[in-house]
């Protein structure tokens, strides 16, 4: 059991898990394959990835990865909380350039799908902060691409400024969105 509701940006998804829960905690199917197909959401994951980011304020993206090893993203909180952002890449999309938000956090439960075609990043909310996403496609070093979190022409409405950022220096040298090629028609 999960509901499946558009964002501002309808190709971007929140999925939120029926949980379950008694005296013990809680319970709930954070993925099956079966019930996401039930909602249009076929998707073949083929691998997980966690984060632990230490520090409130920890930005990690906006980060995509070029075709033809371009990543679906399925984004959760197992602790802690999060802005999770996702930038429409898509040229021919009316969207393209804008950008949705959401919080998820390990008490809400929620997920973020961010499809082909997005570049995605989030913000801690809260110092020890684990984040998990699963992917449609494998890493690719030489495929990994990104922009800069501080885009003007982006305007992302960080909790977060420029002064207390904690980033990494691989994010501090992205690109901005107007450089970016076209990579997604």
């Amino acid at each position: 059991m999960l509901t499946v509701t558009p964002t501002a940006i309808d190709a971007v998804k929140i999925i939120v898990p029926k949980s379950f829960g008694d005296h013990r905690g809680s319970f709930s199917e954070t993925y099956h394959r079966d019930r996401f197909f039930a909602h249009g959401i076929r998707l073949d994951f083929v691998q997980d990835n966690q984060s632990l980011s230490a520090l409130q304020g920890t930005l990690r993206g906006l980060h995509f990865q070029r075709p033809p090893m371009a990543q679906d993203k399925l984004v959760r909180v197992l602790r802690g909380r999060i802005l999770d952002v996702a930038v429409d890449l898509r040229r021919s999309s009316p969207s393209y350039g804008r950008w949705v938000a959401e919080e998820l956090s390990a008490e809400n439960g929620k997920q973020m799908l961010v499809p082909i075609g997005f570049a995605h990043g989030f913000c801690t909310l809260e110092p020890d902060t684990e984040v998990l996403y699963k992917v449609t496609n494998y890493y690719s070093p030489s495929d990994d691409l990104g922009i800069a979190w501080d885009d003007p022409d982006l305007a992302v409405a960080w909790p977060v400024d420029a002064g207390s950022v904690v980033l990494s220096d691989k994010d501090t040298r992205l690109p901005s969105f107007k450089s970016l090629p076209a990579y997604f028609e």
